[in-house]
């Protein structure tokens, strides 16, 4: 695996356990030699991971619309800041530009992010592998809903064969790196659904 994108918020929780846990995580991508590509902010869970991974020697890229550079204060540190021109854009060069998918414990843009790379991979617009970072447990009442939406018929089971979760570091990197796709490549291409 040669890069992954790490989706989190700019908040760092009531728990001092969740900025920790992601300062692990920075730290353990640099090491294994994983380009970090996240989101761009210097704030929160999301300045946590990329201080830690540039503190180890890492590659980290952050991904910010202009509008949102004074708001969530843009990382001047990082090894490269793209500039996009909406959510929308940002969230497709990530998604590209990654091999594999973490989602931290985060609020609404956290779960949006999540959710929508477990969905194209549901209907085949990619094959990436995605994990959660069950910190506290902090998943565990997301992924009860997503098994009741299998249980109720609403999703096959092996739309999400690429989920894997662990409040482990090293164990969910491991999950992320084992369950590599055959190809890495991204793309909406509804003629190849015909």
């Amino acid at each position: 695996m040669r890069s992954i994108c790490v989706f989190a918020g700019s908040g760092t929780g009531y728990n001092s356990d969740y900025l920790q846990y992601a300062s692990l995580l920075g730290q353990r991508i640099a090491e294994h030699q994983i380009h970090l590509i996240y989101g761009g902010s210097r704030l929160g869970l999301m300045g946590a991971i990329a201080d830690a991974a540039l503190q180890a020697g890492g590659k980290v890229t952050g991904i910010m619309p202009a509008g949102l550079l004074h708001s969530e204060r843009g990382h001047q540190g990082l090894s490269e800041l793209i500039r996009v021109d909406s959510m929308h854009e940002r969230k497709a060069m990530m998604q590209e530009m990654a091999d594999a998918f973490i989602a931290l414990p985060g609020g609404l843009g956290t779960l949006e992010e999540l959710f929508e790379v477990l969905c194209w991979s549901q209907i085949g617009i990619h094959h990436k592998p995605l994990g959660l970072y069950n910190v506290n447990h902090y998943y565990e009442p997301l992924l009860q809903l997503i098994q009741h939406t299998v249980h109720e018929g609403f999703s096959g089971t092996s739309s999400l064969s690429r989920l894997v979760y662990s409040d482990d570091a090293d164990t969910l990197l491991e999950q992320v790196s084992h369950d590599m796709p055959i190809t890495s490549d991204l793309r909406w291409d509804p003629s190849a659904w015909t």
